[in-house]
């Protein structure tokens, strides 16, 4: 089982103080836990891009070419890449570097997006669907070779274009495809993407229905992640002490993005089902349970929220890579 970081960067207060840190410490902040995380076992990190909002990080391959300066083993992703948002030559551009910086470590994510108010700021309010269909093809094809001529709808024509520099990693860099929905499961299934579904903290059950017609599209094969919320500690008790007031401010904060209908937040819920949180042996437990129940080939985990402070969240990964990763089953 590959086990990423995953670091999508809310900017909140700390719930127990009102205060939040600085947006330069919260951006150093992000550097410094995944360095810690290749310190810890981690096969790889994920950076979240978001704009407009308490989410702090809108351009994740800076931080992971920051990452990139510090580490020399960690995957490199971001999580996700907002792709109908940008232009697909300027993508691979940005990847290639990555992976050339990284000697071939860089791999992306990328997905549509939830907030209306991103894409009435980027200009794509019409046609994201197909918009983000289409650049998600150009840009696999300018990643896998040189030469590319090209007519599509949204972006001007491309003739015997070469996006320097080339990619370390062949045929290119792994693309992960994000999502929850049928639709995009199968856009992954066509173009033979593994399928990073959502990190809502939505029930990993209601998942079930994507996989099972992904995976059963492709003959059995295919990869699948799961991105979860864990918080580890050396007794369960302690654990949820520590972490339900950043939990339940965290859930309240992306409550409108969960996309399940529900008009509350049931913190204790949360800590049964799509929340993993206790001592070592009871995180390792639930998350085997996650990954058997879907079939996972990776975990993305997220530490860091709600203000959670930085010594904590930089424990917590120690710890889970001490006594939780050799406790996963592959």
């Amino acid at each position: 089982m590959d086990v990423y970081l995953l670091i999508l960067g809310d900017h909140l207060p700390d719930p127990s103080t009102g205060q939040a840190v600085s947006e330069a410490d919260r951006l150093r902040a992000v550097v410094e836990q995944a360095v810690v995380a290749e310190e810890a076992g981690f096969t790889g990190v994920a950076i979240g891009e978001h704009h407009f909002t308490r989410y702090i990080v809108s351009a994740p391959e800076l931080l992971l070419a920051a990452i990139a300066a510090r580490t020399s083993r960690l995957r490199l992703s971001t999580g996700v890449t907002l792709l109908a948002h940008h232009d697909p030559v300027r993508v691979a551009e940005e990847l290639a570097t990555l992976d050339v910086l990284s000697s071939g470590r860089a791999e992306l994510i990328v997905a549509r997006g939830v907030s209306q108010r991103t894409d009435a700021a980027f200009g794509v309010q019409d046609d994201l669907r197909a918009r983000f269909d289409e650049n998600l093809r150009l840009l696999l094809t300018l990643l896998e070779r040189p030469g590319v001529t090209w007519r599509g709808r949204f972006r001007s024509p491309l003739v015997d274009v070469t996006t320097v520099p080339r990619p370390v990693q062949r045929p290119r860099p792994t693309v992960w495809i994000g999502s929850g929905s049928a639709v995009s499961a199968d856009l992954g299934v066509e173009l033979g993407l593994p399928l990073m579904l959502p990190s809502t903290l939505r029930d990993p059950g209601t998942h079930l229905p994507v996989v099972r017609r992904y995976r059963e599209a492709l003959g059995g094969r295919g990869r699948v992640a799961l991105p979860s919320h864990v918080f580890v500690a050396p007794t369960s008790a302690e654990a949820r002490r520590l972490w339900r007031p950043h939990l339940s401010a965290y859930a309240r904060f992306a409550h409108p993005w969960r996309g399940d209908g529900g008009s509350e937040v049931d913190v204790d819920a949360l800590m049964a089902g799509a929340a993993v949180c206790g001592d070592p042996a009871e995180v390792a437990e639930r998350l085997n349970g996650l990954g058997e129940l879907l079939g996972l080939d990776a975990h993305l985990v997220v530490v860091d929220i709600g203000g959670l402070p930085h010594a904590a969240v930089l424990e917590a990964i120690r710890l889970f890579g001490q006594e939780v990763l050799p406790r996963l089953t592959t």
